[in-house]
């Protein structure tokens, strides 16, 4: 238990009242050197993060899908174990907050806007067998072959749509928000990633290592936002051209970055249990609405029949896929594209969602807070994922001029994947006004699922910079809140956004190597703790055999 308390180290006056005053100076600077440095030049920004990119992506591919599948084990053994039973908290809390809300800020936070951008798209780029850019669009499909755009080559296209969206990324997730909880709740410990350090460190995550390991995370954050921010008006804004004849174009996803960063920081600043528990909640509800659309208005027989196989052949095939290292130059390319791509995003996001979910998960035990973060979310976008990719494939298959003529894959051949979201809801349903009303849904939802993972990172930040302070101060929440629209206005206006989000992924390589110390030290202080070992007396002790004397 370390002998420093959190108020050693934020400023007790000042402008920076309420917040470590070196961290925050720190963080601001950083994020200002960032974009100056983006925006001066992008093509040059864009080269250096691209070449930073791809050298990871073409070097140390085996070393992300080791880490990635280690924490899906350690996830598993840590599931199972004696250690299941601790509370994240006293022994006597209980949960904050009902079943319901937690899944649904769970659910908000952690994929959100993610699905409904990709929930077409990306079934669709699997299904189809053009390698229109350069690469096979599914070698695992290919290497089993299933070559032919069929109902085989469709369930290996929602198999790895489901390994990109599943079991593997919420695992990244767990490792983060358990140990933050953990040392938080548990510990009394700050409430940031360095906390988790302090079983193999000690006192020094008070200084520069902590520090560094904090500010990264702030990294990670806010750039994570601003580039989710700027994919996400990208689509609402073409769905204000789907509804209203709007210019799809820059000033009108500028409008939108701002309207949207206001309503988010207005959530942040009135809090988790307010704002962001409600939004979140509503989120779910008008979801559900959209979900029935596409289960009720497509072949719900067929969809249902494809949902069973699909995930019968991903669960059997996850642990294979999660070892699976490309063998050819265009299957490395593929895999650095997709799987390692999709491996650092996750990984990049953990500081932020693991701090939320943390956040949220206050007295809770180790097992259910993993078996709820763990198959909650997944089981959920699965099914998602499968309605809405599984009804555009099912309008390629049986397409009237032959397979793969409905006009979807075009769309995504075009790497136009915000109308390919549109597309498919215009095909579903002949009623031009149920058209309008379920785009109008999904744009809205575009718009509620972003603000609650904004208002949840604005959150995280400031609850990093002011060392864990689960209230931080409301003036600070509001300028990190409009920071990250403002960071995301800028780079969309200036064309860096691209080379930002691949900045992101850049900065995945060193959290994965945090993220591998927290672990252990969160496996450390566990084995450390009473709460995990039978007491003098109890049943397990006197159950267990007697030693050799």
């Amino acid at each position: 238990m370390s002998t420093r308390s959190r108020e050693d180290l934020i400023a007790g006056s000042g402008l920076m009242q309420g917040l470590h005053s070196g961290m925050g100076l720190a963080a601001k600077g950083m994020v200002v050197a960032f974009v100056v440095f983006t925006i001066l030049n992008v093509e040059f920004a864009n080269g250096v993060y691209t070449a930073i990119r791809g050298w990871i992506e073409a070097s140390l591919s085996w070393y992300y899908i080791v880490v990635v599948m280690g924490l899906v084990l350690f996830c598993l053994i840590m599931m199972f174990s004696r250690f299941g039973s601790i509370r994240l908290g006293d022994d006597d809390s209980r949960p904050e907050f009902s079943n319901f809300s937690w899944f649904a800020m769970l659910f908000s936070a952690g994929v959100g806007i993610g699905i409904l951008f990709f929930g077409v798209a990306e079934p669709i780029f699997y299904f189809d067998n053009s390698g229109a850019f350069g690469y096979p669009n599914n070698p695992h499909a290919d290497v089993a072959g299933a070559t032919s755009m069929d109902l085989t080559r469709a369930i290996h296209a929602m198999r790895v749509t489901y390994f990109h969206w599943g079991f593997h990324g919420w695992a990244v997730y767990v490792i983060v928000g358990l140990c933050l909880a953990y040392f938080g709740f548990r510990k009394k410990l700050p409430f940031t990633m360095r906390s988790a350090l302090h079983p193999i460190i000690g006192d020094r995550i008070y200084g520069p290592i902590g520090h560094g390991v904090d500010l990264l995370a702030v990294f990670g954050t806010i750039f994570g936002v601003a580039t989710s921010l700027g994919l996400g008006v990208n689509q609402m804004a073409t769905g204000l051209n789907v509804l209203f004849g709007v210019d799809p174009g820059i000033w009108t996803q500028i409008i939108l970055i701002v309207v949207i960063s206001l309503i988010a920081t207005v959530s942040a600043v009135s809090g988790v249990g307010n704002g962001i528990r409600i939004i979140s909640e509503w989120n779910i509800w008008l979801s559900l609405v959209l979900l029935a659309f596409f289960l009720f208005g497509g072949p719900f027989k067929w969809l249902m029949g494809f949902f069973v196989t699909s995930l019968g052949d991903y669960i059997w095939n996850v642990i294979p896929m999660g070892f699976w290292t490309a063998g050819t130059a265009k299957e490395i390319a593929w895999q650095g594209g997709w799987t390692i791509f999709y491996w650092g995003w996750w990984i990049s996001w953990a500081p932020f969602v693991g701090l939320f979910i943390a956040r949220i998960s206050r007295g809770r035990t180790i097992r259910e807070f993993m078996v709820g973060v763990m198959f909650v979310p997944t089981t959920i976008a699965f099914f998602w994922l499968c309605m809405f990719g599984g009804n555009a494939i099912y309008m390629e298959l049986n397409a009237a001029g032959g397979v793969g003529t409905a006009g979807i894959v075009d769309l995504v051949k075009a790497w136009n994947l915000p109308a390919a979201l549109y597309g498919t809801i215009e095909r579903l349903t002949d009623f031009s006004t149920l058209q309008w009303v379920m785009s109008a849904l999904a744009t809205l939802l575009l718009a509620t699922w972003f603000i609650t993972s904004s208002d949840s990172g604005t959150l995280v930040i400031t609850t990093m910079l002011s060392m864990g302070d689960d209230n931080p101060p409301q003036r600070f929440r509001i300028v990190w809140g409009l920071g990250e629209g403002f960071v995301a206005g800028v780079l969309l206006l200036a064309g860096g956004l691209k080379a930002l989000q691949t900045a992101s992924i850049a900065a995945a390589l060193p959290i994965s190597v945090i993220m591998i110390f927290m672990a252990w030290g969160l496996l450390k202080s566990l084995s450390e703790d009473s709460s995990a070992v039978a007491a003098p007396g109890s049943d397990r002790e006197a159950a267990a055999p007697a030693g050799p004397g």
